[in-house]
């Protein structure tokens, strides 16, 4: 019998992008309300994306396994 095939959580996956070399690229939070207090600077800077930390890597990978 064959192996069954494991699933994506697809929360993750509409979250997270692969990079060509294979890391995990995310956006920021604190973007969506309350943007009244924030800075221009700062709102400007959590448009721009960032990789996911080295720390979570590894979870990230388990829970989207054909990225």
């Amino acid at each position: 019998m064959a192996k069954q095939k494991m699933k994506t959580k697809r929360a993750a996956a509409k979250r997270f992008k692969v990079t060509g070399s294979g890391k995990l690229k995310r956006f920021k939070a604190n973007k969506s309300h309350i943007l009244t207090k924030k800075t221009t600077k700062r709102k400007r800077n959590l448009r721009k994306s960032t990789l996911v930390d080295d720390t979570n890597v590894k979870t990230m990978k388990k829970i989207m396994p054909y990225s």
